[in-house]
């Protein structure tokens, strides 16, 4: 290798760094190992992993993911895929955009959905970006209990903007409509609506919307989609935009991603979406073929022209969320929904007898609320630890200590919920 690139040896190689620069100990790099025993030594190090049965979501929760979706998905076809820069020579993938769109639409009750986004975050952001463009006004209002996660986001995609944005803060654990009703205006482009909440709560959604129908403000709604299975949907809502953080889809918890956004509008605003679409058309003789359609939007046609700078997507975690879809249908998302609302209510109502506790507000919710305790959060999670259960996500960060948001999803059975109440119990105790 030496010899083809011109070189003698190695030290004339590196030759241009000098030698006070270079290192002269010894490497401390153990021997090679053999597969057999580096899987060993992997698994060793796997089982100093300590395994805590789930309670917590604010935005990433344990579903269970049924078998099929890891069979198909992991098909090489799926698996090692990306789509080419001729994306008509992989009609298969193409198709399972055109699925996943058309899966989506069904979900949400929306006229168009693209092929995702990064996240719910970036989603949201770009919501935020096709309403400022498309109404021509400067204020963008963001509610308090909107997960802080995708504020962050939204804050980095608009700090060089010339931007308005208005916290609307939250009253009793969900924003404050009075608030609302008095700063939403004419110059107001769009007010951001999380259902359920960041607290796991339900916005009053119907108010809402009259406030910003009166000033022709657009609607960019947040949703869960598990809820969407017993829950009202975006589309009856009347949203202009909904976007959703799809990993419950289908989609494992892997140390924060990565995740998937989901992306649905009115077809009014379907030439200034970002992202790709996915679209059915036929060919020359006649044949049904999928195509990347109006790709005039992108940022590949003409950057500055562009409606959107991203150029790629989530297209694995798209597969398994249409593959998680299809599988479970219309009345699979229901069970699925039910589940998670009838446990959660339970574990609540079971948590909520226990002396100090109570419910953040009595307010109706779905798989996730915020129980006041009257001990520090943070020393209960702590405590739950060590009897292998994550408790849930304390909400000091928000200056309140002693409140704790907590997740139950389907898979947590009766006996996880009888233990949760359990501990807690004996902590207060």
């Amino acid at each position: 290798m030496l010899k083809t690139i011109g070189v003698k040896n190695f030290e004339e190689l590196i030759a241009n760094i000098p030698e006070d620069l270079r290192f002269k100990g010894q490497y401390q790099i153990p021997d090679g190992l053999s597969e057999m025993e580096a899987q060993k030594l992997l698994e060793e190090l796997a089982a100093e992993n300590l395994p805590l049965i789930p309670f917590a979501g604010a935005g990433a929760y344990d579903h269970y993911i049924p078998a099929i979706v890891d069979e198909i998905a992991s098909r090489p076809e799926f698996y090692t895929s990306y789509t080419p820069y001729q994306p008509e020579v992989s009609q298969g993938n193409l198709q399972v955009m055109y699925e996943f769109q058309s899966l989506i639409c069904e979900l949400t009750q929306m006229d168009v959905t693209n092929a995702s986004m990064y996240e719910a975050g970036s989603a949201l952001a770009e919501a935020i970006l096709l309403a400022l463009s498309h109404t021509r006004k400067q204020t963008v209002l963001l509610p308090a209990t909107l997960n802080l996660r995708y504020k962050k986001v939204i804050e980095t995609y608009l700090r060089h903007m010339d931007v308005q944005i208005v916290e609307i803060p939250q009253k009793h654990f969900t924003l404050d409509l009075e608030f609302l009703r008095q700063n939403i205006d004419d110059n107001t482009a769009c007010i951001v609506v999380q259902n359920p909440n960041y607290f796991g709560f339900l916005e009053d959604v119907e108010a809402i919307n009259q406030l910003r129908a009166a000033h022709k403000a657009l609607l960019i709604y947040a949703y869960d989609p598990i809820s969407l299975g017993i829950l009202k949907t975006p589309g009856e809502y009347e949203a202009d935009i909904a976007v959703a953080e799809g990993q419950a889809l289908g989609n494992p918890l892997n140390y924060g991603g990565p995740f998937v956004g989901l992306f649905s509008a009115r077809e009014t605003l379907l030439r200034k979406m970002p992202g790709r679409i996915a679209g059915e058309t036929k060919d020359v003789d006649g044949k049904r073929g999928y195509v990347l359609t109006l790709q005039t939007r992108e940022q590949h046609i003409r950057r500055e022209k562009a409606t959107s700078n991203i150029c790629t997507n989530s297209g694995l975690l798209t597969v398994r969320a249409a593959i998680y879809l299809s599988a479970l249908g219309k009345k699979g998302m229901q069970q699925v929904a039910s589940l998670c609302l009838n446990k959660a209510h339970y574990l609540a109502e079971g948590l909520t007898k226990l002396a100090g506790i109570s419910l953040a507000v009595e307010a109706p919710f779905f798989k996730e609320f915020t129980i006041k305790l009257p001990v520090n959060a943070d020393t209960v999670i702590q405590q739950f630890a060590q009897k292998g259960v994550l408790a849930g996500v304390s909400l000091q960060h928000l200056g309140l200590k002693d409140h704790l948001l907590v997740a139950v999803t389907e898979k947590r059975t009766r006996q996880e919920l009888d233990h949760y109440i359990e501990i807690m119990k004996s902590i207060l105790d």
